[in-house]
């Protein structure tokens, strides 16, 4: 990575050069941040928003596709755009996760779905630069620093067990490096990690300690580029300090590091975790961590917590229900002790399908039994998972409040908040979840901005409140339904009241003992203010939902 240091030094001088009213947008409180409550906004970069129409086409990646198959232009200064019109902070969200943007492979290749790029960010061609449909260097070191000045953390997408598929422009890589058979058949550990997912989808080596060299391909690239010299010193003085042998993995996760020391990356989200043995994701931890703290050490003014590196992993069918364990066939593993605070649950969008008071019980108490000092990443929509929750856009209320009321960090999958279409006419495959974002929908259509407007006060509730996603469950009342969540950490302690299936008008809410009488109060859904009397609050509002939080 040869701008390394001289982005880090972008990044400095980008903090100390920005006007005065260019503070961060969320005031600044003693509430702290932490992950287990995070509301986390997932995006594909390239189907996002378009912030460089320059930066469109390259590698000549021109070819006629199949129907959301190609890249449509979204980039990295997209997203900062969006950050600095405030419309993640509107939200609530206090993290965005964005799919992978090294340099994808030039080539296309044909799986019977018609052409397809690598536009989702999955099919690395070279780990150790951005691709320039997604941006530059420059623009990923502002993107980061305009999230941190936003109060918003970032989470890249790490991929280790698998390069992007061999095409005409793209030869996959030598057999030191690379499995191309046999495919994998997931009914053990053993055919789930030593195998490839799909033909031509050359999987990494993950499991040899052999030294390798580099792949030709790469050491020419570098070499047409300039930089070889450059990446074969840093790439010793990685090897020199840790004493890892030169396997691939370890090439694969210096490069990953790397983004880390450069630019203060707060965490990874882990693709593809149950495909690589559990002692990679260990070793990758140990080297994040070490990374994050350097880039702390170095950039003390731009820290925005002491919370350490946040990896969340892609378990492909993890359910909080499974505990600590993840069940293989013929053996268990435990990848909470393997480096992750958090897996992805993919269990939510079944539990969604009950009421709330069986969802939120049942998370109250894995999290803070089996789970206690780690946590899960809910969802209702995703990327690549063809039976959503609400695939239809039928229930999209109903949706928003159960994901971000339940307990565990939130992911709004983008467009969740305007009811972006997932079923798209002549798709095939995930491809009709991966549609650009419905920007239009916003002022053209009233109950849009109505779902949005539902998103951002629960979004905005949630982050404000720890204690929704990391606090202790208590319900108070079934009809309507109310319940308290507490937080403690420490000194400080949240305290929220919640409201369910409300009558619209006057409403009597018990709070029970969680505020005491005379209490102050504010409804944060309809901004009315109301006072505790006989342990009830009321609040008369069109609404059927009531977030009762204590006055400021």
């Amino acid at each position: 990575m040869k701008k390394i240091v001289f982005l880090s030094l972008l990044g400095l001088l980008y903090f100390s050069c920005k006007e005065k009213d260019q503070t961060p947008q969320i005031a600044e409180t003693e509430t702290p941040f932490v992950w287990e409550g995070a509301n986390i906004y997932f995006l594909l970069t390239d189907r996002f928003n378009n912030g460089d129409p320059s930066n469109d086409v390259n590698f000549g990646r021109t070819k006629e596709t199949g129907v959301l198959r190609n890249f449509m232009g979204g980039d990295i200064k997209g997203i900062t755009k969006k950050i600095e019109e405030g419309y993640f902070t509107d939200l609530g969200v206090n993290a965005i996760w964005f799919t992978p943007v090294v340099e994808q492979i030039h080539g296309s290749v044909d799986e019977g779905t018609g052409n397809t790029y690598g536009f989702h960010g999955y099919w690395a061609k070279d780990w150790t630069k951005l691709d320039p449909n997604f941006g530059t260097e420059e623009d990923l070191a502002e993107l980061i620093a305009t999230a941190h000045k936003n109060g918003i953390r970032i989470l890249m997408d790490a991929v280790i067990n698998h390069t992007g598929p061999a095409t005409e422009q793209d030869p996959a890589w030598g057999n030191s490096w690379v499995r191309t058979s046999p495919k994998c058949e997931f009914t053990t550990y053993e055919n789930t990690t030593q195998c490839t997912l799909v033909a031509n989808l050359p999987d990494i080596l993950t499991e040899s300690n052999e030294d390798v060299a580099l792949p030709e391909e790469l050491v020419e690239k570098w070499k047409a580029e300039g930089r070889l010299e450059q990446e074969m010193a840093e790439l010793d003085a990685f090897f020199e300090r840790t004493g890892y042998p030169r396997a691939p993995r370890y090439y694969i996760i210096k490069w990953l590091t790397d983004y880390i020391r450069a630019y203060g990356v707060d965490g990874y989200r882990v693709d593809t975790v149950k495909h690589t043995e559990e002692f990679v994701w260990k070793d990758l931890y140990t080297e994040a961590a070490l990374a994050l703290q350097d880039w702390k050490d170095a950039h003390p003014e731009q820290v925005l917590d002491e919370n350490d590196f946040y990896m969340v992993g892609e378990v492909y069918n993890y359910g909080i229900s499974s505990g600590r364990n993840f069940d293989f066939g013929d053996q268990k593993v435990d990848f909470y002790d393997n480096g992750f605070t958090s897996l992805i649950n993919f269990e939510l969008k079944y539990d969604a399908l009950k009421g709330y008071d069986s969802i939120f019980r049942k998370y109250d108490s894995i999290l803070h039994s089996s789970l206690k000092g780690k946590s899960t990443l809910n969802y209702l929509t995703s990327h690549d998972d063809g039976n959503p929750y609400d695939k239809q856009r039928t229930k999209t209320k109903e949706a928003a409040t159960k994901l971000l009321l339940t307990q565990g960090a939130s992911q709004i999958y983008y467009g969740d908040e305007i009811a972006r279409p997932l079923d798209i006419e002549g798709t095939q495959g995930d491809a009709t979840l991966r549609s650009f974002m419905n920007w239009e929908d916003i002022d053209s259509l009233p109950e849009t901005r109505q779902l949005l407007e539902h998103y951002q006060k629960l979004g905005k509730f949630r982050r404000d409140h720890p204690a929704v996603g990391a606090g202790r469950h208590h319900t108070i009342s079934q009809q309507p339904y109310v319940f308290s969540r507490t937080y403690s950490d420490a000194d400080f302690t949240d305290k929220v009241v919640i409201a369910l299936d409300a009558s619209p008008g006057k409403k009597v809410i018990e709070v029970g003992d969680t505020f005491e009488e005379g209490s102050q109060l504010k409804d944060a859904y309809s901004q009315q203010e109301t006072v505790v009397k006989d342990g009830k609050a009321i609040v008369d509002s069109e609404f059927d939902i009531v977030l009762l939080e204590k006055k400021n």
